[in-house]
C-alpha cells in the first residue's frame, strides 16, 4: 500500500520515509515513530492500518543519521544490534526530522504524532517542541520521565504496560502527577511492547483497547 520517499530535515540531513495514504481524501496525517528496530514490517503495518482509517501516514527512518535503511527483526542478536544505537540517539536532531516527516504532509489537514518505545518517548517530545501538531499518541515511552517537566502544545495520549520491565509504575506515576492533562492509562499485566504483534510481549486485548482509545482521541482532536 505504502511508498518510500526521500526527507530533507533543516539542517539538510537527508532521511528515507515510507508513507501510506487513505483511498479517500484524508482526515489528517500521522506522523509514526519507530521503536528502535527501523522502519520495519510492523512499522510499515501500522501506517497501512492508519490509511485504512483514513489518515495519510509516514514513517521516518529516525536511524538514518548513523546507519541508513535500518530494517530490525526481534531475535536476542537483532534486540542486541538495534540497542547499540541508543548511545546515538540526539533528541534535537530526532525533532528535526520528525518536523521534516510533518511538513511532507502539511497539505492533508491537521497533523498528528504516534510513537512506540523509543518513538513514545519523540511523540511526547515532539508534543511539546513542535508547533502546529494536533495531538500526539505515546506507546510505552521510556523516556518521557526525563521530559515530563515539559509543556505540551497539544493533548497527549499515553499508554503504559503495569508490566513493563523497563519503565516502573514509580515513573508512570511522576509522568501522571506532572502532565496531568494528557489521556495516561495502564494495561494491567501488559508487558513492554504489548501492541506489537510481532513480538512475543503482545496482549491482543490490551493492544485493541490501546488502539480504540488511539482513534477515539484522535477524532476527537484531529480537527
Amino acid at each position: 500500500m505504502g511508498t518510500k520517499l526521500t526527507l530533507t530535515a533543516s539542517d539538510k540531513h537527508t532521511l528515507g520515509a515510507y508513507r501510506a495514504d487513505p483511498k479517500g481524501a484524508p482526515k489528517g496525517g500521522m506522523v509514526v515513530i519507530q521503536e528502535i528496530f527501523g522502519v520495519n514490517k510492523n512499522i510499515r503495518h501500522i501506517c497501512d492500518t492508519l490509511a485504512g482509517h483514513g489518515y495519510a501516514a509516514i514513517a521516518p527512518a529516525m536511524f538514518d543519521r548513523f546507519e541508513r535503511d535500518f530494517d530490525s527483526g526481534y531475535s536476542a542478536d537483532e534486540i542486541a544490534h538495534a540497542r547499540s544505537f541508543l548511545g546515538s540517539l540526539n533528541w534535537d536532531h530526532m525533532m528535526l526530522d520528525v518536523a521534516a516527516a510533518k511538513a511532507e504532509l502539511k497539505d492533508v489537514g491537521p497533523i498528528g504524532i504516534i510513537g512506540f518505545c523509543m518513538g513514545g518517548s519523540v511523540a511526547f517530545l515532539a508534543g511539546c517542541r513542535i508547533p502546529g501538531l494536533a495531538a500526539a499518541v505515546s506507546f510505552y515511552g521510556g523516556a518521557i520521565g526525563k521530559f515530563a517537566d515539559e509543556k505540551p502544545k497539544c493533548p497527549v495520549q499515553m499508554h503504559f504496560g503495569e508490566k513493563d520491565e523497563s519503565i516502573p509504575m514509580s515513573v508512570v506515576e511522576d509522568i501522571k502527577k506532572k502532565q496531568p492533562q494528557a489521556e495516561t492509562y495502564v494495561y494491567p499485566g501488559a508487558p513492554h511492547a504489548f501492541s506489537n504483534d510481532d513480538r512475543p510481549s503482545f496482549r491482543q486485548d490490551a493492544a485493541d483497547l490501546a488502539w480504540k482509545r488511539t482513534y477515539e482521541f484522535l477524532a476527537k482532536n484531529m480537527k
